[in-house]
């Protein structure tokens, strides 16, 4: 588990300043943000909100998990490891992302970690048992489509995400709870744009403590 994330983002950040030979007033100068924001993520003493790591990324020519992920660790196995956070929820209409959001972070292969950018759940329900049961941990990458038969994470009128699995059609999408005392929720075209329904992820892989 990462402790100070802060600290993560601090070091990468300065290390790309280095590599890129770019300083803290280039960012301030180029993105008209005050130096005192830009001194305390170089100080360990904030931590940016998700779409200033993308601007910083982009900057820096570099992805956004070179900024937020702790390089150079590995499983007991030996295997490269990143950390990436764990969510409590996810909601529309805000930035999910950001540390206060987070409720603890989880390894993952970076093999997995640099084929996209991923988060973290914790399964709250009983919907999708028993492949998922509540406080699971599932692994979920972040896209906006899905394949049929995929376990994906929707956001439902703005409220909490929900994962299911997924079913689309020409005209309508499908959520299948797999517990079967539950219905299936299914949206036309129109009220996945008016409702809305966003899609937010898919699950890759489960982690569970026994």
């Amino acid at each position: 588990m990462i402790k100070n994330q802060k600290e993560i983002f601090s070091n990468n950040l300065k290390k790309w300043l280095s590599i890129r030979n770019k300083t803290q007033t280039d960012i301030v100068e180029t993105f008209d943000i005050s130096p005192s924001t830009v001194s305390d993520w170089c100080n360990a003493k904030k931590f940016p909100r998700i779409d200033k790591i993308e601007m910083l990324a982009n900057f820096l020519n570099i992805y956004k998990s070179d900024l937020i992920e702790e390089h150079g660790r590995t499983d007991i196995f030996g295997n490269p490891v990143v950390s990436i956070p764990i969510l409590g929820i996810v909601k529309a209409g805000y930035d999910y992302l950001t540390q206060e959001n987070w409720i603890g972070t989880i390894d993952i292969d970076k093999k997995l970690a640099d084929s996209g950018e991923f988060f973290a759940l914790k399964v709250r329900g009983d919907s999708m048992s028993p492949v998922l049961i509540e406080d699971d941990i599932v692994i979920i990458k972040r896209q906006n489509d899905f394949e049929n038969g995929d376990i994906i994470v929707a956001i439902i009128n703005g409220d909490e995400a929900t994962i299911k699995k997924g079913k689309k059609s020409d005209k309508s999408i499908l959520l299948q709870p797999l517990n079967t005392n539950y219905e299936p929720l299914i949206f036309t075209n129109e009220e996945m744009k008016t409702i809305p329904v966003t899609i937010v992820g898919i699950v890759k892989q489960l982690k569970r403590e026994f």
